[in-house]
């Protein structure tokens, strides 16, 4: 049978077959009702597969062949970072002291974990130039609005009720206009100039006395430095306001730049990204945040502090926004990412963002004859490319995508930035050799050439895949989203 043609689980179910063997109770039994309110009992048995262990073992194991992910494969998703998780971060996250350890432990009984979370915080600082450090919030956006909240404190505190403003680039990650939507911020939209970087007469025609932050990601979404930072940030400061920036694109200045000297007064990180933890499908994530001085007394609480040669949680804190994650962060990623800084060290860091930026130019330039270039300029980690050109012969970025699937590589993130027509945002992080750079972009050149010749072999792709292009606008209005007789 080919593998195109495998069987659903329901459609192996035959009656009485069955996957486990449990013995006969040997404990009293009680009435369903006496413990769950009748409302909540069921009438009916489900409609479950009667498989077998082996049936239900193989199509477990078919559907995992299928998943995508870097260490079965090239996933240049711009703005994502998703580059290889080192193995030896797996194993120390796996240590008994570290993997079988209990939240709810008295501090005094986890000392080796809570050394390593404040000597993150140290190094994290450090990397930042940021003052302290919270390890508390999940992930990217859950930074944000954690950073946000207290930037909006520390307004309140000062009687600046009227600062309900948040600036935010045209290309901004879309979590920023909603992490401030959702801190009780309004937002107003800065513009890019003609070489793709913040346009500075049109910040300082929305700066006003109603301004709280400006959110930054440096280098931009287009993969492109911000180089009159500091001018933005005495704009931004001057105006009473605070300087937000979002870390997703660290991997680009590690140990090259510093946010806390460009300026910078918040910055949350991305620990699944920059710092190798796994990520992908919603999770897990991590999303630290680093405070300058005068933001440091409404940092979430408790804080992880230092008292002699014992670490507590210091819950102390009047002037802390609270609690913003049940016990403090998710640990196995914050070990993670523990290791890879200590493994790398000051210089594997460096090299990380010198090899992430020649990667990007390197593909960049290849890739210039073929497609459109918005921003002929030096790139960091990322690049922006467009599909205008294949347009005009009726090959859209999303065909393009699509036949990237035929050639086992996930595609770049496309359609974003916003300003950038038929946009395709290209990571190829420093972990990926030159080889397989090579081979994507042979991939990509090859389907330039097609939308010139064949153009219907990539408006119809993929070819190869389980399973073949959907109607996208039916799956987002009408999704099917669990099984049923009739699906």
């Amino acid at each position: 049978m080919n593998k195109k043609d495998q069987p659903l689980i329901f459609e192996l179910s035959k009656e009485g077959r069955t996957g486990y063997s449990l013995p006969e109770m040997d404990v009293p039994q009680v009435e369903l009702s006496d413990l769950i309110p009748t409302d909540y009992i069921r009438t009916e048995a489900p409609e479950l597969p009667e498989v077998s262990e082996l049936d239900i073992m193989r199509h477990y194991t078919a559907l995992s062949k299928r998943n995508h992910g870097v260490d079965s494969g090239f996933y240049p998703l711009g703005s994502c970072t998703m580059k290889y998780n080192p193995k030896v971060n797996e194993n120390v996250a796996r240590l008994n002291g570290f993997a079988h350890i209990n939240p709810l432990q008295e501090a005094e009984s986890v000392q080796g974990a809570l050394e390593l979370m404040y000597d993150l915080q140290e190094h994290l600082k450090e990397i930042t130039g940021m003052d302290e450090v919270t390890l508390q919030p999940a992930a990217g956006a859950h930074g944000e609005w954690t950073g946000l909240m207290m930037i909006r404190a520390y307004h309140e505190a000062n009687g600046d009720t009227h600062r309900t403003k948040v600036i935010v680039p045209d290309s901004a990650h879309g979590t920023n206009p909603a992490s401030a939507t959702v801190a009780g911020f309004e937002t107003v939209t800065v513009k890019s100039n003609e070489n793709g970087l913040v346009d500075l007469e049109d910040l300082k025609r929305v700066v006003g006395d109603d301004t709280a932050a400006l959110m930054l990601t440096n280098p931009n979404t287009l993969g492109l430095f911000e180089e009159n930072i500091m001018e933005m940030a005495s704009i931004i400061h001057e105006a009473g306001g605070k300087l937000y920036y979002d870390g997703a694109n660290l991997n680009a200045v590690l140990s090259k730049a510093r946010p806390g000297d460009m300026g910078f007064d918040v910055v949350h990180l991305n620990l699944h990204k920059t710092f190798t933890g796994p990520h992908g499908g919603g999770g897990p994530g991590s999303g630290p945040v680093g405070v300058k001085e005068d933001l440091i007394k409404y940092l979430p609480k408790p804080v992880l502090v230092k008292n002699g040669e014992q670490y507590e949680f210091d819950y102390n804190r009047p002037d802390s926004i609270g609690r913003v994650k049940p016990y403090y962060g998710n640990f196995g990623i914050n070990v993670r990412a523990y290791t890879y800084i200590r493994t790398m060290g000051p210089d594997g860091l460096r090299a990380v963002t010198e090899n992430a930026v020649l990667n990007a130019n390197y593909m960049m330039r290849r890739l210039a004859p073929y497609f459109d270039l918005p921003y002929d300029r030096h790139c960091k980690h990322e690049f922006v490319i467009s599909g205008k050109r294949q347009k005009k012969l009726g090959v859209r970025t999303l065909d393009i995508a699509k036949r990237l699937l035929d050639f086992g590589y996930h595609p770049p993130t496309i359609y974003f930035p916003l300003n950038v027509e038929e946009c395709m945002m290209i990571e190829p992080t420093e972990t990926e050799s030159k080889e397989t750079l090579d081979s994507f972009i042979d991939a990509m050149i090859q389907i330039a050439k097609e939308a010139e010749e064949t153009p219907e072999i990539v408006q119809e792709a993929p070819h190869t895949t389980i399973v073949k292009r959907m109607d996208e606008t039916l799956a987002a209005r009408k999704p099917v989203l669990r099984y049923t007789k009739e699906s």
